[in-house]
């Protein structure tokens, strides 16, 4: 089975066949098929063959398909500063994309 590094928005992730994960918002529906181009790192479990881009690997491409478009859980901000009576108070939710991998070619 191999493994693969993955970049896409700002970040990166190990990702395996068959797994699914939830990375930052892409465009796209449910059912769709995209293609992450921008692989840094792609290996098999034993390590032997072992292939690592500069900084990408030529010719990678790691397949997904999108399960769900949503957004998280509300992240409650505070902002307070004693003696002025300043007090602020924000909710934030972040978008996000789950992804099943597919395959890794």
């Amino acid at each position: 089975m191999k493994f693969a590094v993955i970049q896409t928005g700002g970040k990166q992730y190990l990702v395996k066949e068959n797994q699914s994960l939830k990375i930052e918002k892409i465009a796209g529906e449910k059912g769709d098929k995209i293609a992450f181009d921008k692989v840094l790192l792609i290996a098999n479990d034993d390590g032997y063959e072992t292939k690592v881009g500069k900084p990408y690997v030529e010719g990678a491409k790691v397949e997904a398909e999108i399960l769900e478009q949503g957004r998280g859980d509300k992240v409650i901000i505070i902002k307070y500063k004693r003696k002025v009576r300043y007090h602020r108070r924000k909710g934030h939710r972040q978008d996000f994309t789950k992804i099943k991998i597919e395959s890794i070619k």
